[in-house]
């Protein structure tokens, strides 16, 4: 299976795949999940050195100038290995709301560290009682001094506790669930009344909850575009996160298939069986239509048109969380057993997926809010 792909997209194909192949085995990967930090920070530099953390931002700040299709070429490739490295978190979540921020000086000195892999930045925008709804936002920020201060907390914060900086969204203005009024704002990671608390999540990736106490803070984007960048910011990281999917359920199907051709019961391959023959086309047609849904929602955030911009967006990932969801149980259910265990990949692909179908909004909320939107 392919991706529909220019000249210089293949290419960074063909290196994403490369340097994974020689040197992100899986049980390299076991081992960085057990570590302290949970990923390679030499992986992290030689991510800079070969230009992938500057693919998808702009020229101006030492960027590739590239967008959501050089992202999902990356994290196709990403996902066929379960990489660690907070690339999306970074690269593409904090980067695409650094990206559009009002602070300009700001916004060019975070892009060129974040494009030389010396900044890790992480977006809170989720809180208790949110239900995925980007403009419920409890958290408020006042002004003190020549900055502002943060009170509330955040939830699920991806790749948090590895952050040097966090990207807050906090309320100046309005009620709990008002669109209006809300901002980005810049913390440090040792910013006084922070705290955070770490948890692994269900991929071996790193999370966490924060709690912010007149937590000293600097202004991103302010309050008249504060949800729309942020809205924009998600929308690229679901695209990114829907595209490692992909690469996930494509390279676990490979897998799926090659045990079936191999694993014998009553003294043949169980893929001589029927059942088990249709089983897996099935599972070939649910990759191919993830893959195709990828790129169009890649292509779609280009949009002018905002409203546009959300039905695709939630759309595909209704359709892909459904196939996720069906991939990640069915290689499971065909490697039996085993299939659950430590040692072998298909339990960490079942996961990652189970993950992707509850980020940024499950299957359910977002199938509910796609049908809301075309009705």
């Amino acid at each position: 299976m392919s991706l529909q792909l220019s000249d210089e997209q293949s290419l960074l194909q063909q290196s994403v795949a490369r340097f994974l192949e020689r040197g992100y085995s899986f049980d390299a990967r076991r081992k960085l999940v057990q570590s302290e930090l949970g990923f390679s920070k030499d992986n992290w530099a030689q991510f800079a050195e070969l230009g992938w953390l500057a693919v998808s931002l702009p020229e101006d700040v030492g960027g590739l100038g590239g967008g959501p299709l050089e992202n999902m070429v990356v994290c196709e490739g990403f996902g066929r290995s379960l990489v660690l490295e907070p690339f999306i978190s970074t690269a593409v979540l904090a980067a695409r709301a650094v990206a559009l921020a009002d602070n300009a000086e700001l916004r060019g000195e975070m892009l060129e560290r974040i494009a030389g892999g010396q900044l890790l930045v992480s977006l809170a925008f989720a809180e208790a009682g949110s239900r995925y709804d980007l403009h419920h936002v409890e958290t408020r920020a006042s002004a003190a001094g020549n900055g502002y201060a943060l009170s509330g907390g955040k939830i699920a914060v991806l790749d948090a506790p590895s952050a040097d900086k966090l990207i807050v969204a906090a309320r100046l203005s309005g009620g709990v669930r008002d669109e209006a009024g809300v901002g980005l704002f810049v913390v440090d990671r040792n910013a006084s009344g922070l705290s955070l608390e770490h948890y692994p999540m269900m991929d071996g990736s790193r999370g966490a909850n924060l709690a912010l106490n007149d937590t000293p803070a600097v202004m991103l984007v302010g309050a008249e575009r504060g949800l729309e960048v942020l809205e924009s910011a998600v929308q690229w990281a679901i695209a990114a996160r829907s595209a490692q999917a992909v690469g996930s359920m494509d390279a676990s199907y490979g897998q799926t298939l090659e045990y079936v051709k191999t694993r014998e019961q009553f003294g043949q391959p169980i893929g001589r069986f029927q059942v088990i023959q249709h089983r897996m086309v099935d599972m070939y047609m649910r990759v191919t239509e993830a893959q195709t849904m990828v790129q169009r929602v890649a292509r779609h955030l280009d949009e002018e048109d905002a409203a546009a911009r959300r039905i695709a967006v939630s759309g595909a990932k209704a359709f892909i969380g459904r196939r996720a969801r069906a991939v990640g149980q069915e290689i499971v259910q065909l490697h039996g057993g085993v299939g659950m265990t430590e040692e072998l990949a298909i339990g960490h692909y079942f996961r990652a997926l189970t993950l992707y179908c509850s980020l940024f909004g499950s299957t359910e909320y977002h199938l509910n809010r796609y049908a809301a939107m075309t009705q």
